[in-house]
């Protein structure tokens, strides 16, 4: 079956949460937003493709950080309104130069980092 990405559930803004995981480890390494053409230009060029609503502009994984994304398969929910990215991570995935954007855990009520920066 061919995939027709008319079949996705945006939401009103045009939007699709698309959850990045680690080849292998199947590590959650961030969750960010992508649109319509951004799906588009990730299965096209195998360079994961965001949409970035601050910055109302496309966020190619990894162009100006080194930090790329490289797509290995792209996965649909059962709702399809939620997208999972199976990525080759090279570097820190998270902005704060941590591997996961997951690094924060709740534990007795307390807010505790799991994960330090890398080096």
């Amino acid at each position: 079956m061919d995939f027709d990405p008319t079949t996705l559930k945006f939401d009103d803004k045009g939007l699709i949460p698309a959850i990045a995981q680690a080849e292998g480890t199947g590590e959650v390494l961030m969750m960010a937003w992508m649109n319509h053409e951004a799906v588009a230009q990730t299965l096209k060029t195998g360079r994961v493709t965001y949409w970035s609503r601050s910055r109302q502009s496309f966020w190619i994984k990894g162009e100006t950080s080194g930090h790329v994304q490289e797509l290995v398969e792209m996965r649909v929910d059962c709702d399809r309104d939620c997208l999972l990215v199976i990525v080759r991570q090279t570097g820190a995935a998270c902005h704060t130069m941590r591997r996961s954007c997951f690094y924060t855990a709740l534990q007795d009520g307390k807010e505790v980092e799991i994960m330090e920066p890398m080096a």
